[in-house]
């Protein structure tokens, strides 16, 4: 394929609009395409120890029509100096770094220097949920895995990587793919969001922010502004309203929207999303996209004391620390913030730990870390968000239609979960006193990667079926 066919397949591929707005968005594909490989092969080599050959092919395989253009790629993985450079044909190139601690950045020449705060390491309040070997399961729990790590002959493949089966507070089943173990750091893609819920969920708690009332940007603080509306609450909601693309989708029409070029084409994120003009009346419209995260991203930066270090040290005194995490990295953006709306990694058995904050209220060992209310908040459905979406987490309450789908498939009407395209779910059943992590490289197609399969045959393994049954 030419160079001159190339810019004509990107010019004209997307999922939702017309041939004039794919073609006013071209100039960055190539940009955000590049950035994309250089920024999963940087955080999969560096942070997590993977094999990046094959974390391409198999991140390449489960978003449609990349594979037109993966062989365009040049792509360098430089383990001396811990960097990643990625080139499609002279079009774009993407450089990405490594940075202990903080993980990957995307080099679009700023980057902030980033301080690590000391290790003030302090007991986890949440009782261990494992011992260090692997945890042996039930013959019945056995038989979830297996069809879990089932994988077809043909494609469409599933390639999960992780299962972590959390019953009552302890690990009851687990399995890694090859190449995985219990202390693989993960990427949780938007996983992450429910993350950043939790820390904004935090500052609630302490009064630095407040849900309703304008949201602290400074770029919006014109009474004049029609964004001075704008709230947390939408923020976290995705009613916020801003005039920057969808991320509900992954192929490579996605290149083509403008909150990717935020993404993987600007050194200053939150900048970025803050500069988009209104396209709908805050709170009247849910259109979910990145851009709502990395600005409440910006806002917890803000309220804690404006650095990356303090970011840290917020998030490991407040959240990581009590619940044990410490198998977690939070990457952050050029300009030294934390890039929340995608870009945490963590072992199975921490995201696992991060979903059992929200089973048990928002209460780790007796001291209260999320407001009182702030899980039911979270789980409470907005309004017209089709997929069944909260303030950070994804629901089954309400009547959306995915929502709908999944009790339908077997999921209890009070599950509710961080998810991460491609696969990543952090599952919280509180009927069942359960948390299931599963993650993966598998296309978003419906129950694809066997997940609503998992959760019935988990459900059943543990002796909760008729139970899940009277749920539906």
């Amino acid at each position: 394929m030419t160079r001159r066919r190339l810019i004509l397949l990107l010019a004209t591929t997307t999922a939702l609009g017309g041939l004039v707005f794919a073609a006013a968005r071209a100039h960055d594909a190539p940009k955000v395409a590049t950035g994309f490989v250089a920024d999963i092969l940087c955080s999969s080599t560096f942070v997590s120890g993977l094999d990046p050959e094959r974390v391409l092919s198999e991140t390449v395989d489960a978003m449609p029509g990349v594979n037109w253009i993966a062989w365009a790629f040049h792509i360098d993985v430089d383990r001396t100096h811990r960097d990643v450079t990625v080139s499609l044909l002279g079009l774009g190139r993407s450089h990405a770094v490594y940075r202990d601690g903080f993980g990957c950045t995307l080099d679009h020449g700023t980057v902030a220097v980033l301080t690590m705060p000391s290790d003030d390491h302090k007991p986890a309040l949440l009782p261990e949920i494992a011992g260090p070997a692997l945890v042996e399961a039930t013959p019945e729990l056995q038989a979830a895995l297996d069809r879990a790590f089932f994988e077809p002959h043909a494609p469409t493949y599933r390639r999960t990587k992780a299962v972590v089966v959390v019953k009552d507070g302890h690990v009851v089943a687990e399995r890694y793919a090859k190449g995985y173990g219990i202390d693989t750091q993960i990427l949780g893609f938007s996983a992450t969001k429910s993350v950043i819920s939790a820390l904004t969920g935090i500052l609630v708690r302490q009064g630095k922010l407040t849900l309703d009332g304008p949201a602290p940007v400074a770029a919006w603080q014109d009474a004049n502004d029609p964004r001075h509306a704008i709230t947390v609450d939408q923020l976290l909601r995705h009613t916020a309203g801003l005039a920057i693309g969808s991320s509900l989708q992954a192929s490579l029409a996605s290149t083509l929207e403008p909150v990717n070029r935020m993404k993987f084409g600007e050194a200053d994120m939150a900048a970025y999303a803050e500069s988009m003009p209104l396209e709908t009346a805050p709170g009247s419209v849910w259109n979910y996209n990145d851009g709502n995260y990395v600005i409440l991203s910006q806002l917890i930066r803000e309220a804690v004391g404006g650095h990356a270090a303090d970011v840290m040290r917020f998030a490991r005194q407040e959240l990581f620390s009590p619940l044990g995490m410490h198998h977690v990295t939070l990457q952050f953006d050029g300009s030294g913030n934390p890039e929340g709306s995608g870009e945490m990694l963590a072992s199975a058995r921490d995201w696992a730990r991060f979903g059992l904050l929200y089973l048990d209220d928002g209460v780790v060992g007796g001291k209260r870390i999320l407001p009182e209310g702030w899980v039911k908040y979270s789980t409470s459905p907005t309004p017209n968000a089709w997929v069944g979406y909260g303030a950070g987490f994804w629901t089954n309450q309400g009547d959306g239609l995915a929502a709908n789908y999944r009790v339908t498939h077997g999921w209890p009407r009070d599950a509710f979960m961080a998810k991460g395209t491609i696969g990543q779910y952090v599952i919280v059943i509180p009927s069942q006193r359960l948390v299931i992590v599963r993650l993966g490289i598998s296309p978003n197609w419906p129950d694809v990667d066997g997940v609503s399969q998992l959760i019935r045959d988990v459900i059943a393994a543990t002796g909760g079926a008729a139970k899940s049954a009277s749920n539906n």
